[in-house]
């Protein structure tokens, strides 16, 4: 009988990355969710528009590799907060494009500050070389997910 790959989850990287990351973001999540009411993927969306104003749903799910529907649901219920406004582009009457509202930059101004300190509080232990190198092997990584599409 030959003999057969077994697959050891506990060290396999895209589970080891996937684990981490769910842990992270449910952490994080509490930081807006008990406050705001706000999902992960209406937090994402709101991040995103408050740093790239003016994107279509489709470039927010490209830019967040979030799926579709979900993008699609966290901005339905974005709109239906006041959290975002929907606009037609001045240039393209069909594209529709996304900006955060009042209420939205409101909640941004409030919660990014909150997500920075986290994200500092998750490094403090690490040394600044330590820091960039994660940051280099993440990009690395990256890279090596997109050449193998």
């Amino acid at each position: 009988m030959p003999e057969r790959d077994i697959l050891d989850l506990e060290h396999f990287l895209p589970y080891r990355l996937s684990v981490l990351s769910n842990r992270i973001s449910q952490d994080i999540a509490r930081l807006y969710a008990d406050r705001f009411g706000l999902g992960v993927t209406e937090w994402r969306v709101l991040a995103v528009l408050g740093r790239y104003p003016g994107l279509s749903a489709s470039e927010l799910a490209e830019r967040t590799a979030m799926d579709k529907v979900a993008v699609s649901r966290a901005v339905a219920s974005l709109l239906a907060d006041g959290r975002i406004t929907r606009d037609t582009h001045d240039a393209d009457r069909r594209r529709s494009v996304l900006e955060l509202s009042d209420e939205g930059q409101r909640v941004y101004a409030e919660v990014a500050p909150a997500a920075l300190a986290y994200e500092r509080r998750l490094l403090a232990n690490f040394a600044a070389e330590d820091r960039a190198a994660l940051s280099r092997l993440i990009d690395l990584l990256g890279d090596a997910e997109q050449s193998t599409h």
